[in-house]
């Protein structure tokens, strides 16, 4: 996938195929003999030609390597990775359908794997982002127990769960720090149980003291920040791609962008639209959930859009045949 192309300051820009399944399994390519770093695996794709885009670059180099004519991709985000051979940006497409059964025309091999339990080694290095993005879920929640009471809220919760979701954001910012912090412990009492993964809205330090899996800063956190915290998932709330690109700067893990649509907790804000939405998040670094005014039904025009997901606050709480 990369070349050995380009000026020896020059990058190297390279399409690189996420070829999901319905069942969530992806495929990943095993690097032929004679190129660098052989018999590592990697995501299929390969160097952009002259004059081509990403998204043509991807038709042709999904044909040519494994005999797949591509029905249906989206952007997803963009990396950029320093070998000793060749700086190269990776532009990551999701690939949800396409026509054909892969064959390794150059003689690769290839093989389907499940997001977080690859079993083929050695992975490629510049793929280190992308595969722990493959494990985020497509729907990341927001409490607002604020709005009721922890009793209900919490049977919300354990309803949320059992219909799939695995991503969740503990906020309720008008309460005091110690019944947050109750709550946020319940949550991910919940969560233990079936896998799921819970962020505080706040601090680092009050996200270990609330037994959370990561952090959600907000973008006046974002703004001061000059690390990351290394132990904990990292995640930020933008309102443009400026700040979108200082989130990639620190290597957060993702970011919520809105409001997409006008939305009654935020009424003063200027909603960016799905174009405005698309128009930011174009060249993304990291992957981003589209926010605001929005429903688990979105979900799919939030990717056509360049969003990774969706995050709902009141949606996610809900039950959507209600």
């Amino acid at each position: 996938m990369t070349g050995t192309g380009g000026t020896p300051r020059g990058i190297v820009r390279v399409a690189a195929a996420v070829i999901l399944r319905p069942d969530g399994c992806v495929l990943l390519a095993q690097r032929p003999p004679g190129k660098p770093y052989a018999g590592y695996w990697e995501f299929p794709g390969g160097k952009l030609e002259a004059g081509e885009t990403p998204r043509a670059a991807l038709d042709r180099e999904l044909a040519e390597e494994l005999g797949l004519v591509v029905i249906d991709a989206t952007p997803w985000f963009v990396q950029e990775f320093v070998y000793p051979h060749a700086h190269v940006e990776l532009n990551f497409f999701r690939v949800h359908r396409w026509r054909g059964e892969p064959v390794g025309h150059d003689g690769q091999a290839f093989a389907w794997q499940v997001p977080g339990r690859y079993d083929v080694a050695p992975l490629l290095p510049a793929n280190t982002r992308v595969l722990a993005a493959l494990e985020l879920p497509p729907l990341y929640g927001i409490t607002d127990a604020e709005d009721s009471a922890e009793t209900p809220f919490l049977a919300r919760v354990d309803a949320a769960f059992a219909r799939g979701l695995r991503l969740v954001q503990v906020r309720d910012k008008s309460w005091p720090l110690a019944r947050r912090v109750a709550l946020a412990r319940e949550v991910v009492q919940r969560a233990r149980g079936v896998g799921a993964r819970v962020l505080w809205n706040g601090s680092a330090a009050q996200a270990r003291q609330a037994g959370c899996d990561g952090v959600h800063w907000t973008a006046a956190m974002l703004r001061a920040a000059r690390e990351r915290p290394a132990d904990l998932l990292c995640a930020a709330s933008c309102h443009d791609a400026g700040e979108i690109a200082a989130a990639g700067r620190l290597g957060l893990d993702f970011v919520v962008l809105g409001p997409v649509a006008p939305t009654p907790t935020h009424p003063e804000a200027s909603p960016l639209g799905w174009a405005g939405f698309a128009r930011a998040v174009t060249g993304t670094p990291l992957p981003v959930y589209a926010l605001g005014g929005l429903r688990a039904a979105d979900l799919r025009v939030a990717i056509e859009h360049g969003a990774h997901g969706v995050a709902l606050r009141r949606g996610a709480w809900r039950d959507p045949a209600d």
